[in-house]
């Protein structure tokens, strides 16, 4: 996943054009602006923390949200997709870090809850799980992270056989080739494609 947030969407085009099909946005209104209301080319996902009061509008702009956190927000987005008559791809955002400043489950209570409660979810498909890992220079630190949710997918896939659990979203453009090594099927790079970003 090519991470193109605060990035124009002449960059996105670009990058389009070199065959990146998939990319994933932290903010919902920059998604309203920045992306055409249809496109069929390429993929947008939310992997920014969502706002209960902007799900309605996020259902509606992209493709999949991938940093779902709480039984009450998939709760939210399924009613939401129900009413647009969509079935939207959602990754569930565990904290592996235990850094109180992420997003992300952390009470394995509510967490399995949701796994419980999917079945009648139809209006949402979980694919996978989704992690930020420490921000340190320190391997063991972050593979330890990531082992941790590799871990906790293999639990789900035993636990929920009926759902599937095909995604582990982890890495970014300073740790993704640790992720992998732990078994990441998806990495989140912006700087690394894009360049630095300007927050001005």
């Amino acid at each position: 996943m090519a991470v193109s947030k605060t990035h124009p969407l002449e960059a996105v085009l670009a990058a389009v054009d070199c065959g990146q099909l998939l990319f994933g946005e932290n903010r919902v209104q920059e998604i309203q602006t920045k992306f055409p209301e249809t496109r069929s080319a390429y993929q947008v996902h939310l992997i920014g923390h969502l706002q209960s009061n902007k799900v309605r509008k996020a259902v509606g702009l992209v493709d999949a949200i991938d940093s779902v956190d709480s039984l009450k927000l998939i709760r939210l987005i399924n009613t939401e997709a129900l009413k647009l008559e969509k079935r939207i791809p959602i990754l569930l955002e565990w904290n592996t870090s235990g850094e109180t400043a992420k997003s992300g489950f952390t009470d394995e209570r509510e967490f399995f809850a949701v796994l419980d409660e999917a079945p009648q979810l139809q209006g949402v498909e979980i694919r996978g799980l989704m992690t930020i890992g420490p921000l340190t220079d320190n391997e063991t630190m972050v593979r330890t992270a990531f082992a941790k949710l590799r871990n906790l997918a293999r639990t789900c896939s035993e636990r929920y056989p009926a759902l599937s659990f095909d995604t582990l979203s982890m890495g970014m453009s300073q740790d993704f080739l640790w992720a992998i090594k732990e078994g990441s099927t998806m990495v989140r790079i912006g700087t690394a494609i894009f360049g630095g970003r300007d927050y001005r």
